[in-house]
């Protein structure tokens, strides 16, 4: 059975990943050679949900789900701001910058995350926190390397970085590659219908 590794997503426009790298650049310089990998732009977006190994079977299963949801939500608008990490700033593992969304983005997430477990796919039982990570830190870092990474974050004044307009939730593939993920969009649908 021919298995990709996919998720489902919404884009931030191109500028807003400019200001999104510029903010992980300052906060790499603030944290030295800490072992973190970070983000590249085109791999910025908000994720709604993470599937895992997608039989190709199910493709046209995930695309009438993501075209549906994606009909009965109105184009939104987002705003960015802030930076923090995944679990708490004193154990950062994934460092994010922050989104603000209307209640019907986490409306848009529920849906799919519904509708996903219904044909076989494991809920997530975080609750939906929306953020564009911008690097992870290596498990291999030493506990003086994670309290940099920590530190550098606690210390960081960031305020609002844009907004982006929402207009259409996307299938993605993700190719892990030895310079890390390549993603390669598979089925846009847009919002409204």
């Amino acid at each position: 059975m021919s298995v990709v590794r996919a998720f489902i997503a919404v884009d931030i426009p191109p500028d807003l990943q400019a200001r999104l790298v510029k903010l992980a650049e300052d906060l790499h310089a603030q944290m030295g050679d800490v072992p973190v990998r970070w983000v590249p732009a085109e791999n910025m977006h908000l994720t709604l949900k993470f599937l895992g190994d997608v039989s190709l079977a199910n493709l046209d299963l995930l695309t009438d789900i993501i075209r549906a949801e994606a009909a009965e939500r109105d184009e939104m608008v987002i705003s960015l701001g802030g930076v923090g990490a995944f679990p708490h700033p004193r154990r950062p593992r994934v460092i994010w910058a922050g989104v603000e969304a209307p209640s019907e983005l986490e409306v848009l997430q529920r849906c799919i995350e519904r509708e996903t477990a219904r044909i076989g796919y494991p809920t997530e039982e975080r609750p939906f926190s929306p953020h564009i990570t911008l690097g992870r830190v290596s498990r291999g870092a030493a506990p003086a390397e994670v309290r940099a990474v920590g530190n550098a974050l606690l210390a960081s004044k960031v305020g609002f970085l844009g907004v982006a307009r929402l207009t259409e939730v996307h299938l993605y593939r993700s190719d892990l590659q030895r310079g890390g993920a390549v993603y390669t969009r598979m089925f846009s649908a847009p919002l409204g219908g």
